[in-house]
């Protein structure tokens, strides 16, 4: 379970790494437009990517 779920971090580092690898200045671009919006905005968003993710988890298992 422990190592299942270290290679899941390990693979979203990995993926968060990439845009800031890539492309710097579009992701900085994008990070500023992200610290524009309202707080509200940011709490959907993130309930958005816990319920993908959870939903996701759910189709796979």
């Amino acid at each position: 379970m422990l190592e299942t779920l270290l290679l899941a971090v390990g693979l979203m580092l990995i993926l968060e790494g990439l845009m800031p690898m890539i492309a710097p200045s579009r992701w900085r671009s994008l990070f500023e437009q992200l610290l524009k919006l309202e707080e509200g905005q940011i709490r959907f968003f993130g309930m958005f990517m816990v319920i993908s993710g959870l939903l996701l988890f759910w189709l796979v298992s």
